[in-house]
């Protein structure tokens, strides 16, 4: 086995594969097209990738190299999406808006590669799934709805909105 298909045997999914890939042809692409904004999205996203993998590989006790899942790939994202949706609120409460639309943009760049967002309409049936399922009446039960939805929007739905929808569905129970 060469030193290339070693790199490409890995436990990660050919999706996940191709989303990386597909990162770097657009970090080409943007370098080519002088995309400042772009490029430097791209190469802190590629960043945030690499230390994840070898954190991986760390906890691992791994030598050789190692990939993401797609579940860990679109966890590195959406973290790097939260700190850009942080970073807005923090600009605009400060009165910065120039940094808080340069912070948007960079925003929409990573949303590029999120998997599709769960409508509200839908993140409300899926709390008030669970909510039936778990049997939560109060504020003390709200971990227990937490848990039985996470696993169900991760990456795909803001946590502070799951969160904001069952303590508006405990609250007025």
């Amino acid at each position: 086995m060469t030193e290339k298909e070693d790199k490409f045997s890995s436990s990660a999914s050919p999706n996940t594969q191709n989303l990386e890939k597909r990162i770097k042809l657009d970090l080409n692409s943007g370098m080519v097209g002088k995309r400042e904004l772009e490029v430097s999205v791209l190469r802190q996203l590629l960043a945030a990738v690499l230390n994840k993998e070898k954190e991986k590989r760390f906890k691992l006790k791994e030598e050789k190299e190692i990939h993401l899942t797609e579940e860990e790939l679109t966890e590195v994202i959406s973290s790097e999406a939260k700190k850009r949706r942080e970073a807005i609120d923090f600009f605009v409460k400060g009165d910065r808006p120039s940094l808080a639309e340069k912070e948007k943009k960079e925003l929409e760049i990573l949303e590029r590669y999120m998997p599709e967002q769960i409508s509200e309409q839908d993140l409300k049936k899926l709390v008030e799934e669970a909510v039936k399922k778990t049997g939560a009446r109060t504020m003390k039960d709200m971990g227990r709805v937490m848990a039985e939805l996470m696993p169900k929007t991760k990456g795909r739905a803001d946590g502070n909105l799951v969160s904001k929808i069952v303590k508006e569905l405990l609250g007025v129970s």
